[in-house]
């Protein structure tokens, strides 16, 4: 069973993983270790968060899953708007994925915010 899956949150956080691993392939070879690594760990890590955040057994261990997701998303917009001020992504680009990230932020704290109701604690 894998209820992480049936979420567009994760869906679409997942979709996006896929969109950076493939532009940052043309990113210069010296920020392999840089931009490039922090871009891909920081959007890899939303699906996965709410991967593992699903498969826990309390709604408290669930939140703290869904708030790192969250956190990683504000950690891949900023390295996208440095790479985009650096000249690595093109800046048409840049605005598709910001626009996709911003919907996933959306999707995340209604999660969080369904997720909090439902355990009566509104934080």
């Amino acid at each position: 069973m894998k209820p992480h899956q049936n979420l567009e949150v994760w869906k679409k956080s997942f979709t996006l993983v896929t969109k950076l691993y493939l532009f940052t392939a043309s990113f210069p070879p010296a920020e392999k270790y840089g931009i490039t690594s922090q871009l891909r760990r920081a959007a890899i890590s939303i699906p996965l968060n709410i991967a593992e955040g699903s498969a826990r057994r309390s709604d408290k261990e669930l939140l703290q899953f869904l708030y790192i997701a969250l956190g990683s998303a504000s950690e891949l917009d900023t390295l996208l708007l440095l790479s985009k001020d650096l000249g690595f992504i093109d800046p048409l680009e840049c605005d598709s994925v910001l626009d996709d990230l911003n919907i996933i932020f959306k999707l995340l704290l209604g999660f969080i915010n369904a997720v909090k109701r439902r355990m009566g604690n509104r934080e």
